[in-house]
């Protein structure tokens, strides 16, 4: 898949002098995208579409560098202890996407700029809970590999977690464009994840990523190059055929990874969820989504903040649970299944 490119890049007052802006600057003039200046990223509007589809067509093509102003790190649980932000939104358009509940309104693609206050805020917060490591998540807001070519924050993020003894990076991506990352150092430090899923949920619901294919030869790129490996099957969505396409899916991935000396895989199973504000956004954007989302097939579950998320029935849950458990010790005897939720 070629690398994403957006048509409009928007600069946030101080953005543009920050390591991160002169970049995205340079990749601008390269390209010849038009550049604007904004004082929020708040006060972006007008963006070109007749009805909500086209505008958020439109948002998904927009770039806006920006600079993070609250530094206080929410807690990540159960993939980690803290998230921080590198971006909010990614260049994807998949129907599912959690994202649609918190950010469903401003869909457009937003870099931060000051990475030296993040890193130091990063830092701090290690000292904090020493002599303990504190495990940090890079991609809960959005997918930087998905813009690296654009600001090499990610490239970034990973050296500067290498030169640290009690911090540890978590990533993950949709993308396969990791080359800029396969010969830096990396210490080890980061446990590099790829979302992985059936071939019938990539086709219908993930839109502007790459191929399972070539996420799998990234992968083989990043074991090679020493990164510890984790891999998201998520969300788990029980479609027709659901049991074989996953088992195709996990030999696939066994072809490419799993012969890897010594190699120690994490697995994070997370099943198919939605909110009641995410299904009617969802549907106002993809009006002919195949995306089952009936409340009335689905038990409630209370997530964060109290919002109410529908799950599959436990019964379905607990067969998917087993199956992909059952599966994930045949192919790989060594992995590490973190979570089921």
């Amino acid at each position: 898949m070629e690398l994403w490119q957006p048509d409009r890049v928007y600069f946030e007052a101080d953005a543009r002098n920050t390591v991160v802006g002169k970049r995205v600057k340079e990749y601008c003039l390269e390209k010849n995208i038009e550049m604007l200046e904004t004082t929020s990223h708040n006060q972006v509007r007008n963006l070109p579409g007749e009805d909500e589809k086209a505008k958020y067509a439109a948002a998904k093509k927009t770039l806006i560098v920006g600079i993070k102003k609250s530094m206080k790190l929410e807690v990540c649980k159960p993939s980690a202890d803290y998230q921080f932000s590198l971006m909010t939104n990614c260049p994807g358009s998949c129907e599912y996407c959690y994202l649609f509940t918190t950010q469903g309104k401003k869909p457009y693609v937003r870099v931060y700029g000051n990475l030296d206050e993040l890193y130091n805020t990063i830092d701090q917060y290690i000292e904090k809970k020493l002599p303990h490591t504190t495990m940090f998540e890079a991609a809960s807001t959005g997918d930087p590999l998905g813009v690296e070519h654009i600001t090499g924050s990610l490239k970034d993020t990973i050296e500067h977690f290498s030169t640290l003894k009690s911090g540890k990076l978590r990533v993950v991506t949709k993308y396969a464009a990791v080359d800029p990352l396969l010969d830096i150092n990396h210490n080890g430090n980061t446990r590099f994840r790829f979302s992985i899923n059936s071939n019938y949920v990539i086709k219908n619901f993930e839109h502007n990523v790459d191929n399972l294919w070539d996420r799998l030869r990234a992968a083989e790129k990043m074991a090679k190059a020493g990164y510890p490996l984790g891999f998201l099957i998520a969300p788990i969505i029980l479609h027709d055929g659901w049991k074989i396409e996953y088992k195709e899916m996990l030999e696939a991935l066994h072809r490419h990874i799993g012969l890897q000396p010594n190699s120690f895989i994490t697995f994070e199973l997370i099943q198919h969820r939605f909110t009641m504000n995410a299904k009617n956004i969802i549907e106002e954007r993809f009006p002919n989504t195949r995306l089952e989302m009936d409340p009335e097939k689905r038990q409630k579950k209370w997530g964060k903040y109290g919002r109410v998320k529908y799950v599959y029935e436990k019964h379905e849950a607990e067969e998917a649970k087993e199956y992909l458990t059952d599966l994930i010790k045949k192919y790989f005897p060594n992995g590490h299944i973190q979570y089921f939720t």
